[in-house]
């Protein structure tokens, strides 16, 4: 049967509820080769994180998306232990970023051993959660990736982008696990959705990450007619005008079963004092919501995009 896959472990597709598909807990730009785990203090990012998702949890939210790659700041401890604490099933991911957040090795392997890798973090556990799970009691099961990450760079898409694209569409082919790709830029996108179909990966398993950044609707159309995902996830006051635009142009044109709306909030940022700045996820609930229903979608177009489509997107088979 198909599953969702949480660090927690595997629920049912409805079990997922109203879902925010594109946020973030904790990240860490310091890059690849410094990025490390005793760069901050676990209790603190958990006591600051916590209440913004004890917030949602009341408003509503079940499901929750974290965004945040290995090299990143990428935490499925920390993610585990704020899943216990709030209610909300969370997931985390398997893949690579974009330089200068790539380990040496992302060089030196073939897309196929790449695929490898990650499979193994889908399928039997993130690497360190393995490790952790067969040498300390406390832990009863290795913590697995339940989606794929990947990133290109804007423009033309350059070779060890490429191969990611080709590693993550053989990835998602092998276990089931969607693809989010961060884009945010026409050409991009439109050469990720040409190499996606050249490894031939089904389309409707790539969401197509910060396609509300793209000025060009028809790159928009494009995406959808193919049967790939937009994710208009830079949903908050300030960008809420365009937004609803865009949410109107993908219902006038028949693809509400092809979007995802999320916040890309969060952002406990390492180095900084109590993580910074943070932004809460609460906007997309409490203020978008009533403003989509205030334009005469529905309740039922609410739903369906909100905890329909997140729980069909991101089911592993």
């Amino acid at each position: 049967m198909p599953k969702i896959r949480t660090v927690l472990g595997d629920i049912s597709a409805a079990e997922f509820g109203l879902a925010l598909t594109h946020e973030h807990i904790i990240c860490d730009f310091i890059g690849a080769d410094k990025v490390s785990r005793d760069r901050y203090d676990l209790k603190e990012v958990l006591d600051t994180m916590l209440p913004y998702l004890n917030e949602i949890h009341k408003l509503g939210v079940r499901g929750f998306v974290d965004c945040t790659p290995a090299f990143i700041g990428r935490d499925p401890r920390l993610l585990a232990d704020l899943s216990r604490s709030s209610g909300i099933h969370i997931l985390t991911n398997t893949g690579l970023y974009k330089e200068p957040y790539l380990p040496r090795y992302a060089f030196e392997y073939s897309a196929d051993d790449l695929m490898e890798c990650w499979a193994r973090e889908i399928e039997e556990g993130v690497e360190d959660e393995i490790v952790r799970a067969r040498f300390n009691s406390e832990v009863r099961f290795p913590i697995k990736a339940g989606f794929i990450k990947i990133a290109v760079n804007p423009g033309h898409i350059v070779p060890i982008q490429q191969k990611i694209v080709k590693a993550a569409a053989r990835c998602s082919i092998a276990t089931g696990a969607a693809i989010v790709c961060h884009t945010a830029h026409g050409v991009a996108a439109l050469e990720l959705l040409r190499i996606a179909d050249s490894e031939g990966l089904d389309l409707s398993k790539l969401i197509v990450a910060h396609s509300d950044a793209i000025d060009d609707l028809g790159v928009h159309l494009e995406i959808l007619r193919q049967g790939a995902w937009v994710s208009y996830d830079g949903i908050r006051e300030a960008t809420v005008e365009r937004s609803l635009r865009l949410v109107l142009f993908v219902r006038e044109h028949g693809f509400e079963r092809q979007l995802l709306l999320s916040q890309d909030s969060g952002w406990y940022n390492v180095g900084e004092p109590r993580g910074g700045n943070i932004r809460g996820y609460s906007y997309l609930v409490k203020e978008f919501i009533p403003l989509l229903l205030g334009r005469g979608l529905g309740r039922d177009f609410v739903e369906r995009v909100l905890i329909d489509n997140p729980s069909r997107v991101f089911q592993i088979k």
